[in-house]
């Protein structure tokens, strides 16, 4: 389920909640001053409560409106037919039934639907594009966006090529900062990377996803000489990993300093997907399964009472 072509195939997943963060605070104590001075909160004195702090966003569980943004997982590459886009399934705003896209369950079915939801994801997408997404999607001023990047990132030419884990954290920061200054009130829901150690793991005993994952290059910095099972081989794969791992706590982190994001808790890097998952065409990206199975997640996670 990657982003590019040949990216990455970013398994499919769940997705869990972070609940966006709320907070208060009491009545402030008089001050030794205002006692001794026979005042009091009562009183009007110098022991008078402060402004009660002003009480944090409550997430809507019903947005009427959803932009996403992302890779090829969320244009549905090759979840149809071979190296082509299938927005139709896409698990965020697709329209195909037997997917139940995130748009169809909130909004419904039928050209209202239609109206209100707006892919803006791009395959081959990393996270530098993310900004110029965003800027799209407010123009559009949706009640919610979803947000699915990384695998990209990760699935470079080589280890030395990955995105580093701060210059994610800085378009990623960028891209949260563009939705939130134009529009304040948007909810953002923020799905982890998947695991890619895990694709090579469902994929490698098959003869035949080797072959495509070598001749098509698919994500070389993991799928790469997949039957190799030497150290070097396996180190490789391990620091794919963990730069993935890097990415999702860089989402976690900046997705909960927002009080109206909802990071998924690491549900889509953590689900147990199968090869029943991935296109029949890559083995890499989502298949109409899969792209069901993230539609599923994201919309537990997003339904979701605080």
């Amino acid at each position: 389920m990657p982003v590019s072509r040949r990216t990455l195939a970013l398994p499919i997943a769940a997705v869990a909640l972070l609940a966006a963060c709320t907070s208060s605070s009491g009545d402030s104590a008089p001050d030794a001053a205002g006692a001794t001075a026979g005042g009091s909160p009562e009183s009007g004195g110098a022991g008078d409560a402060g402004p009660q702090a002003e009480a944090a966003p409550e997430w809507d569980t019903s947005p009427e409106s959803i932009a996403a943004i992302g890779d090829s997982i969320t244009r549905a590459f090759d979840a149809c037919s071979l190296l082509a886009d299938c927005p139709e399934a896409s698990w965020a705003t697709g329209t195909d039934a037997s997917v139940a896209s995130l748009a169809q369950q909130l909004l419904g079915d039928g050209p209202e639907a239609e109206r209100h939801s707006w892919n803006l994801a791009e395959s081959g997408a990393t996270v530098a594009d993310l900004p110029a997404q965003a800027r799209e999607a407010v123009a559009h001023e949706p009640q919610l966006v979803t947000v699915l990047i990384g695998g990209n990132d990760a699935c470079a030419s080589d280890l030395g090529s990955m995105t580093s884990a701060a210059d994610f954290r800085a378009d990623f920061t960028e891209t949260m900062d563009i939705i939130r200054g134009e529009l304040p009130e948007t909810q953002v829901y923020v799905s982890s990377v998947p695991d890619l150690m895990r694709l090579w793991s469902e994929g490698s005993e098959s003869l035949m996803a080797r072959a495509v994952w070598q001749m098509a290059n698919i994500c070389p910095s993991m799928l790469s000489d997949a039957g190799d099972d030497s150290t070097d081989a396996a180190e490789r794969r391990e620091a794919v990993r963990e730069r993935v791992t890097e990415y999702n706590e860089v989402l976690a982190d900046v997705c909960g300093e927002d009080a109206l994001c909802r990071y998924d808790g690491g549900a889509v890097f953590e689900y147990d997907f199968t090869t029943h998952h991935l296109s029949d065409y890559d083995w890499f990206h989502p298949s109409r399964e899969g792209q069901s199975t993230l539609a599923a997640l994201a919309y537990e996670q997003v339904t979701m009472a605080e």
